[in-house]
């Protein structure tokens, strides 16, 4: 085979042009990781996704940034869940996909309607000292909300860092160098104002590690947020609990992703998101 084909959508958002593009490539299932990276560099995207066959799942997504491979992240499982349903390759419903991550569930609407996926275990680290990742972010200690910095997963890491004010997140500038020394060298920062009235988010994802200046949709950290607002006492102990990340305004990519984390005993059990996926472009790409 000579070519593949590709398809490019926007998730987390309604309309093309705006939400996190993703570029999903069919029938990869004979390549090897060097081919996969090769074709995620010339995407370029923040992340390439290739469905591939697999024996204990609907299928197994491999996940590329243009730098390195991921175990998971939301939005390529969100879009690729979305398009293998708008193309008849899954019903829609509950299917399952396997992913560095492990087994994750996603339950796809009828007739493109919104995805939502589960996330890996939840897990919230101890407090960091937030004057670093101040330092890193331009700004200064009056920004700060006074909760504490931590490094929250769902299958991939971020570090989470709650501001005063969306003015704040709107003035952060990143030295990703102070960044990756803040936070020990993974570099993924969310830095975030929390409404509680309304219980929503404006965030913004800077994503050094994956090559990434700033994410406009970041599934992973919608999740991760869960297991922060668990772990902050922001979310009762034992409830479900929805939320609303707002993120992309900055840099003209406006998204809104629905999230919904599980508490029990005041630990995060469980923490979804949601969002609707907006087709681009398809076509056709040589193998490498």
């Amino acid at each position: 085979m000579s070519n593949l084909t590709y398809h490019v959508v926007d998730v987390f958002t309604d309309r093309a042009y705006a939400g996190n593009p993703l570029a999903v490539v069919l029938g990869a299932d004979g390549l090897s990781t060097t081919q996969l990276a090769a074709l995620a560099r010339e995407f370029n995207l923040s992340e390439t996704a290739f469905p591939l066959a697999s024996d204990d799942a609907d299928y197994t997504l491999r996940i590329f940034t243009p730098e390195r491979e991921l175990p998971f992240a939301g939005h390529p499982s969100v879009g690729t869940a979305w398009l293998l349903a708008s193309l008849g390759r899954l019903a829609p419903g509950r299917v399952v996909q396997r992913c560095g991550a492990g087994l994750l569930p996603l339950t796809v609407a009828p007739d493109g309607g919104p995805v939502e996926l589960t996330g890996g275990t939840p897990s919230a680290g101890l407090p960091l000292d937030a004057a670093p990742f101040l330092d890193a972010l331009g700004l200064a200690a009056a920004d700060a909300a006074g909760s504490p910095v931590r490094e929250c997963s769902t299958g991939l890491a971020q570090v989470f860092v709650e501001l005063a004010s969306s003015e704040a997140v709107r003035r952060a500038v990143p030295s990703f160098a102070a960044l990756r020394t803040a936070s020990g060298g993974a570099g993924d920062v969310v830095a975030f104002a929390w409404d509680a009235a309304s219980r929503t988010s404006h965030a913004r994802v800077f994503a050094g590690s994956a090559g990434t200046v700033e994410d406009p949709a970041t599934g992973s950290a919608a999740t991760g947020l869960g297991a922060w607002l668990a772990a902050n006492g922001y979310v009762p102990g034992d409830a479900e609990t929805p939320y609303v990340v707002r993120q992309g305004v900055e840099i003209g990519r406006p998204s809104r992703l629905g999230g919904t984390v599980v508490t029990r005993g005041g630990v995060a059990v469980e923490c979804r998101v949601s969002g609707r996926v907006a087709p681009v472009a398809s076509g056709t790409i040589r193998v490498p």
